[in-house]
């Protein structure tokens, strides 16, 4: 899918994630593809998994994201998670 390195995200913001998928809460995700295109994805977080090295969280949509192009969840900014 991209040729651009994973870069893991933070423990923190994966635990924020975590906590959606296990109270099955709706989650708004904004995150950018290669293309450098915000998008934006709604709906609950299904699952996660790694495929080529990355890690992916799916939605209950189908929608796959890989979770180093996300930049937001619920308004909560990966940046700032150390």
């Amino acid at each position: 899918m991209s040729s651009r390195s994973y870069v893991p995200i933070s423990c923190s913001f994966y635990d924020e994630l975590e906590a959606l998928a296990t109270l099955r809460k709706p989650a708004v995700i904004k995150y950018n593809e290669t293309d450098a295109v915000t998008k934006t994805a709604e709906g609950k977080i299904k699952d996660f998994f790694i495929r080529e090295g990355a890690e992916y969280l799916l939605m209950d949509t189908g929608l796959e994201i890989r979770l180093d192009y996300i930049i937001s969840v619920n308004g909560k900014i990966m940046g700032n998670y150390c």
